[in-house]
């Protein structure tokens, strides 16, 4: 990780020297020093962490490195700190300016004494690592390294699933009996098979149980197996492809085999495999790069061969490998009753049918819980509990300390390198943001752009002169999904994910690997009381009472606290003056009322976090906040920000609105006031949520670099200029724009049409007709219309009905008294349709070929429907209908097991319907 410290100080520097307005004055030129010694001494330190497991000296060597450059970036933030303390406005600031001349100086002349010295021990650093000579330790040490191990053994895992008996294995006889049937298809060309999953997911031993069936002997001429290490060469797979292929007659293996070279090898493969069918199983795959190579070696003579890649990123496996095409399976999590039995299976081996005792099974099932369906780590885990005595306590302490066991427990070793081999393979910077994750508490799921707001502030995120930072974040993002790094839920329009979290044992190793590199450090509230703070980051969890801390906090940059208890207090007033170097402060959901003055000392904050706390103001300090990137005061009661807030010229997200309310409700969002004059803020990308006024609808077109504007309390007279301002945001791709009240008229009909990159249309407000503009809408995924109130004669279904792009539609209220609504075409992409509050509806109509890809159907608050929609049957990919507040005659239809309509919905996976009974909102299903 001092790879990772290094470069982001790299970044920072360059940042500042880059930006004028960041007071470097008189050190600017040690500064620069600085960066190019640890520039020159970057190309070491890649070795070295390759290095470092197997050689104490280099270790320690990375350790003075990192620790270095914590040191310089102190420096840097504190001479910083230090002169933003001293600079006021105005008069006063000229005679402030006279008054702190003497100590400017002086915070110079220390300043750049220190920056000198860490010089001058960078140099010293540097010239160690001749010492060790580390890129020649990397070369000829790799057959021993830890490295080496951790892929022998992963090796070895993947080759043990060819032996295993099919009685050991639980929960993949669906899957692979369809790889079996792609296996034996008759499609003529050599095609690739991808099975793509996590490590430890069972990816090998699914591929395992098909390639050793009979019939995939009897119908291949010849078979192979290939396991891929991560430091193979083309070269060395050719050659266990040939001796895999000739195994059994060695006479025909060619003595020289060991010399030959790539040209060679290729010639002996396509010779041996001319009008051969084959299969090939080449095993964890870690890129795509030996395929142009290797692909050659492999002919498609049109008789049906095939090749199996094992692989757990998901851009490998979507690879296209050839006219054959490509199919890609998923290895998937075990469901709970299959984990259950497969780790009985090694837990209770010498008991009868692996019974588990009943004194265990409620800790037993906690155990397996925290594998989360993952093969590998249950049949671990399994081993481990076997060999443990049974009883209740000696079972607890292993669940209450898994941590220790993952990094520590040789009976673990095989899950650990398993996963250890994903986060090796990383590049430094998503090192850093995989890390990142473990500061939220195991399990628990984190939005996309939260997280990537997060890595922005803390300056994870590179810079690149074509892409912003949150488009770099996303790009991230993307890759450590697709690597399988990630559990994720996607949007259920667009195509990112949504949120995303880790696997409870990835979250263990994350935090091992982050307390061990002081990346990040996790704390009870007791551990706080008596532990020295060395983490850059620091996350409190489970915080009962009053948040007391005596150590020192000056080196922290990143504070989170997730408290679960109603009592807990976090005393704000003696914490935030000594977090005063603080990047990222996140308070979410904590018991806090009031922020202190001495919050605006914070100059080097980037992302402050109040989400769901009790602040109902913001304290006037706040616009000395200069460096700020997110605000973020979602479901608080702040319903004014103050005059100050338009001079953070950095912010980029403005997320206020106050807790929401049902859809159903006319006011189910609610913004907050700007006092100022929020077009100042240039740099604003996201706007969430905010009162319209006259100035702000005029003004707003010189935000010209905003993708996301929530407009609430819209009068009538706004509306032409807000049109004008949003023909001008040429970058919108979320807009949101809802009238004072329910009376008052939505009229937009002076939009031209709308931005070409706009993603999601949400209108809130009474419509006299449908805009014109609504047919340009061609890229918009999300439409929402409530309470738009349409005159029977003005009807959008048929105007919107051709979106091409269409796939998320919301009508509540939309109509002023529609009893039919029949969709009769068009909607060829949508997947998500709600209907809500339309009080005279009695019938829904859909028919046949409208809305192909449906998957969910709400229908809330509508009395007047008592029979199911016409048309469902069209509707063959429905998956779950909601109901709401539904007629009795409606639920009474399709609760009824006889009745013609369940032959309707019999097919539909999942039905529910939520009502209120005694104050307490429940469910029951209908499916």
């Amino acid at each position: 990780m001092a790879e990772s410290a290094v470069q982001i100080l790299i970044m920072s520097i360059e940042f500042m020297l880059n930006h004028p307005g960041y007071v470097i004055g008189g050190v600017r030129h040690e500064i620069s020093k600085v960066k190019l010694e640890l520039e020159s001494i970057g190309s070491f330190i890649k070795d070295a962490e390759k290095c470092k497991s197997q050689n104490e000296g280099v270790s320690v060597w990375v350790v003075q490195v990192r620790d270095i450059a914590f040191e310089a970036e102190d420096v840097i933030d504190e001479f910083s700190y230090h002169v933003d303390s001293m600079k006021k406005g105005g008069f006063g600031g000229c005679l402030a300016g006279v008054f702190y001349f003497p100590k400017v100086m002086w915070l110079r002349y220390k300043t750049a004494l220190e920056l000198k010295r860490i010089r001058g021990e960078i140099k010293d650093i540097a010239k160690r690592s001749k010492r060790y000579d580390l890129s020649h330790m990397e070369a000829s040490s790799t057959v021993g390294s830890n490295s080496h191990n951790s892929s022998s053994c992963v090796q070895n895992i993947g080759e043990s699933s060819l032996f295993i008996k099919n009685d050991e294995i639980v929960g993949i006889d669906h899957v692979r009996d369809s790889l079996l049937s792609s296996l034996e298809g008759q499609e003529a060309h050599r095609i690739v098979i991808s099975v793509v999953g996590m490590g430890g997911s069972g990816k090998s031993t699914l591929v395992a149980k098909a390639y050793t069936t009979l019939t995939v002997r009897q119908n291949f001429d010849c078979c192979a197996w290939v396991s891929v290490p991560q430091n193979s060469t083309i070269e060395d797979l050719l050659k266990k492809l040939i001796s895999e292929f000739l195994d059994g007659e060695e006479d025909m293996i060619p003595k020289n085999l060991m010399s030959m070279d790539y040209r060679q090898l290729v010639e002996i493969l396509v010779k041996f495999l001319h009008k051969k069918r084959y299969v090939v199983v080449f095993d964890d795959v870690w890129n795509n790069n030996f395929w142009r190579q290797i692909g050659v070696a492999l002919p498609d003579d049109k008789n049906r061969s095939r090749i199996i890649i094992t692989t757990r990123n998901e851009d490998i496996a979507a690879f296209p490998y050839g006219p054959g095409g490509t199919q890609v399976f998923r290895s998937e999590p075990l469901a709970d009753d299959y984990a259950w039995t497969l780790f009985c299976n090694k837990a209770f081996s010498s008991q009868p049918n692996c019974q588990c005792p009943p004194e265990l099974e409620k800790i037993g099932r906690a155990l397996v819980k925290t594998c989360e369906g993952l093969p590998l780590a249950i049949v671990a885990l399994g081993g481990l509990m076997g060999s443990k005595d049974r009883s209740e306590l000696k079972w607890r302490e292993v669940h209450d300390c898994l941590s220790w066991h993952i990094s520590n427990n040789k009976l673990l070793d095989e899950v650990k390198n398993v996963m250890l081999m994903s986060f090796n393979d990383l590049p430094y910077y998503l090192k850093n943001c995989f890390l990142y994750c473990c500061r939220f508490p195991m399990g628990e799921w984190i939005g996309a752009g939260r997280l990537i707001r997060m890595w922005m502030a803390e300056g994870f995120l590179e810079e690149n002169r074509s892409l912003n930072p949150e488009e770099v974040g996303k790009i991230y993002l993307k890759e450590l999904v697709s690597r399988n790094l990630f559990q994720v839920i996607k949007h259920q329009s667009f195509i990112r994910p949504k949120l995303c979290k880790l696997h409870d044992l990835m979250w263990e190793l994350a935090r091992s690997i982050s307390e061990r590199e002081n990346f990040l450090s996790i704390f009870s509230e007791e551990e706080l009381e008596k532990e020295e703070i060395r983490a850059r980051r620091l996350s409190v969890h489970n915080v009962d009472g009053g948040l007391k801390m005596s150590v020192d906090l000056t080196r922290v940059r990143s504070f989170s606290m997730f408290s679960f208890k109603k009592e807990s207090k976090c005393l704000l007033d003696d914490l935030l003056p000594r977090f005063r170097l603080l990047r990222v402060l996140e308070l979410d959901d904590a018991k806090v009322d009031s922020l202190p003055y001495e919050l605006g000392k914070l100059f080097n904050l980037r992302y402050l976090s109040l989400s769901g706390t009790g602040i109902k103001e913001l304290p006037a300090s706040v616009n000395r906040l200069r460096n700020l990137q997110t605000l973020d005061i979602r479901r608080t009661e702040v319903n004014v920000l103050p005059e100050g807030i338009t001079e953070l010229h950095n912010l980029r997200h403005l997320l206020a609105y106050g807790k929401e309310m049902g859809a159903e409700h006319f006011e189910y969002v609610r913004g907050v006031q700007v006092l100022g004059k929020l077009w100042k803020l240039k740099n604003l990308q996201v706007l969430n949520r905010v009162e319209a006024n006259a100035d702000i609808a005029r003004k707003i077109r010189k935000m010209t670099k905003l993708r996301r504007i929530e407009l609430t309390n819209v009068k009538e007279e706004y509306m032409k200029n807000i049109c004008s301002s949003i023909d001008k945001l040429k970058f919108l791709h979320h807009l949101l724009v809802m009238t004072v009240d329910a009376t008052a008229v939505l009229k937009l009909d002076d939009l031209s049409e709308t931005p070409f990159i706009l993603r999601k249309v949400t209108l809130v407000g009474k419509m006299c007709k449908v805009p014109r503009w609504f047919s340009s809408m061609l890229n918009v995924m999300h439409l929402h219309l409530h309470w738009s109130q349409l005159p029977e004669d003005q009807d959008p279904i048929r105007c919107i009905s051709e979106l091409p792009s269409l796939e998320h539609l919301v009508l509540v209220n939309a109509y002023t008294s529609k009893k039919q609504l029949i969709f009769e075409s068009g909607f060829q992409k949508l997947e998500d349709l709600h209907i809500s509050c339309l009080s005279e509806l009695e019938e829904i109509v859909f028919l046949e070929g409208v809305m192909p890809k449906l998957v969910r159907l709400h229908i809330y608050n509508c009395p007047q429907l008592k029979e199911v929609p016409q048309g469902l049957e069209y509707l063959t990919n429905l998956k779950l209908m909601n109901l709401k507040a539904a007629s009795s005659e409606l639920v009474d239809s399709i609760r009824g097991k006889g009745s013609s309509i369940r032959s309707k919905v019999g097919r539909i996976p999942s039905i529910k319907h939520y009502y209120e009974t005694g104050g307490i909102h429940v469910y029951a299903r209908l499916s």
